[in-house]
């Protein structure tokens, strides 16, 4: 059986993950990446493996038959699983006219993310109870504290799941918490800047500091800086921390919070 603790990354081929998995693995996890695509996953985990500490197994966010064979391969390789990173979700913003919302792709997107989370978190809590100790850590984001994307929804729903979950698993040592990226540089970031850019006949860069100049620290984060959060939870040594949403953002977030 593996001695090392051991944390599930949902979404793990891409987006923030591999700032996720980097910061698990230097605090010493053996880290399963998950996803539906196995090919990427194994390319990732190639990429951020150091010695096999990253394993990729697939599964479906939408599939509970799908995540328990996920779960049961990790306990029946590593005897444990203390971490799990809920971050799976589409990444195309659901918005525009009201009149023109396609509302089965709207909860199909919510079905993923919300959905998806509280399957993973069901299927790894039996492992946690058995232990006395765990750490669910949901990735949510800045759109559900504002009106800009109706897709956005979901981020208010992961913050509401994981309050809900914090009441239920706080008397078994588990932790649950929100974990809101602020503007992270990543590829699909990238692609927006260029979206942008060639929507109003401008270079990237211009679009870029654009967003840099809304950001105080005056810097889009790297997905380290997420990773780093990530793993200061992880390694808690008990679930003193619990039912919260941790904004990493550069103080992008403007709102006030009693």
């Amino acid at each position: 059986m593996n001695e090392a603790p051991v944390a599930i990354v949902t979404g793990g081929s891409g987006g923030i993950a591999p700032g996720i998995v980097r910061a698990l693995v230097a605090a010493g996890f053996a880290v399963v990446i998950t996803a539906r695509d196995i090919a990427r996953l194994q390319a990732a985990a190639d990429a951020l493996g150091d010695g096999g500490a990253v394993v990729a197994l697939a599964s479906d966010a939408t599939s509970p038959s799908s995540i328990a064979g996920m779960v049961k391969a990790v306990l029946d390789r590593f005897g444990r699983i203390d971490v799990l990173v809920n971050a799976a979700a589409s990444s195309n913003p659901i918005g525009g006219a009201i009149e023109d919302v396609d509302v089965d792709l709207l909860i199909a997107d919510v079905d993923t993310k919300v959905g998806g989370y509280l399957r993973y978190t069901q299927a790894v809590v039996p492992a946690m109870k058995a232990q006395g100790l765990g750490h669910v850590i949901n990735i949510g984001g800045l759109t559900g504290r504002s009106s800009d994307t109706l897709s956005g929804l979901r981020n208010v729903a992961v913050a509401h799941l994981t309050k809900v979950l914090s009441d239920q698993l706080g008397p078994f040592g588990i932790s649950v918490n929100a974990v809101h990226p602020g503007i992270v540089r990543t590829p699909h970031l990238e692609e927006l800047f260029a979206e942008l850019a060639h929507d109003r006949g401008v270079e990237p860069a211009v679009i870029e500091a654009e967003f840099t100049a809304d950001i105080p620290t005056g810097a889009i984060l790297d997905v380290d800086r997420i990773g780093d959060m990530v793993a200061f939870i992880a390694t808690a040594q008990d679930a003193a921390i619990t039912g919260q949403s941790l904004t990493v953002d550069g103080g992008y977030s403007r709102g006030i919070y009693l």
